[in-house]
């Protein structure tokens, strides 16, 4: 029976490939916010979808307004799901089009994704994007690293399912700069938690890039006071570090006169 299960499987996946003109389905990065920071690359891939599955309230819908490809919203569906609608799409012969926010190497759980298509036999292509991390630095005009305060760019989040309540804490004793994605309703749990001084410069950027972006400066000691009253809880980036606002750092070799 086992053997018959599997053979039915492999059968169902070749019919898959020997149905389609296209056996591929393009990951491509939306961006942060804006419609204009999507790659020339991706933007040209969107508009000749012929289905076009993307993650939410994430990702701009003005990217969306200007194709005529069935868009499916990807919020609340379960992989399995995502999977079968993009297969059989591709089994008509459908351009296909998987549209993540940001870069997809970031929080975008695609590699369980590609895991799921490759039983289909299903290649993918992953075009980057910007991600919403330096979408933040642009908006705040800063480097992210920045010689004589801080080389070293740290990229977590807030404990949850896949991290351990002490593993900010851990980074934090390494003086680098920090990015935290999604962690803006956890801000106040996050700051008492990160062992950085209590003066150390933290940014709060919400929808960066977006038309309704927002800045909020403060420290560790009381950015999170600043972060509640203004009613932010999600879809901002928190930014740590002397980067944010340095007092003094040294110039690159790079422009040195020697």
């Amino acid at each position: 029976m086992t053997d018959n299960k599997n053979n039915n499987s492999n059968s169902n996946s070749r019919n898959y490939s020997n149905n389609r003109n296209n056996n591929k389905i393009y990951f491509i990065g939306a961006g942060p916010g804006d419609p204009e920071l999507i790659t020339v690359k991706g933007h040209r891939l969107l508009n000749s979808a012929d289905l076009i599955v993307y993650a939410g309230s994430l990702v701009n819908p003005e990217l969306l307004s200007n194709t005529d490809a069935q868009k499916i919203n990807s919020y609340g569906m379960r992989l399995e799901d995502i999977t079968s609608t993009m297969v059989e799409a591709l089994g008509r012969g459908e351009k296909v089009v998987r549209l993540h926010s940001g870069d997809p190497s970031l929080y975008g759980a695609i590699i369980e994704q590609i895991d799921e298509l490759a039983k289909y036999n299903v290649e993918v292509e992953i075009i980057p994007g910007v991600s919403s991390l330096f979408a933040t630095s642009a908006a705040l005009g800063i480097q992210l690293t920045l010689k004589g305060v801080s080389e070293t760019l740290i990229i977590s989040r807030p404990a949850g399912e896949t991290l351990k309540e002490d593993d900010l804490k851990e980074l934090s004793r390494h003086g680098a700069t920090m990015a935290v994605f999604l962690g803006t309703h956890t801000i106040d749990e996050i700051m008492k938690t990160v062992e950085y001084p209590p003066d150390t410069p933290v940014a709060v950027v919400y929808h960066a890039s977006w038309k309704d972006q927002k800045i909020i400066k403060g420290t560790v000691e009381d950015i999170a006071e600043k972060v509640i009253s203004a009613g932010l809880t999600q879809s901002a980036m928190i930014l740590i570090g002397g980067v944010v606002d340095p007092v003094q750092y040294r110039r690159s070799h790079l422009y040195s006169p020697q």
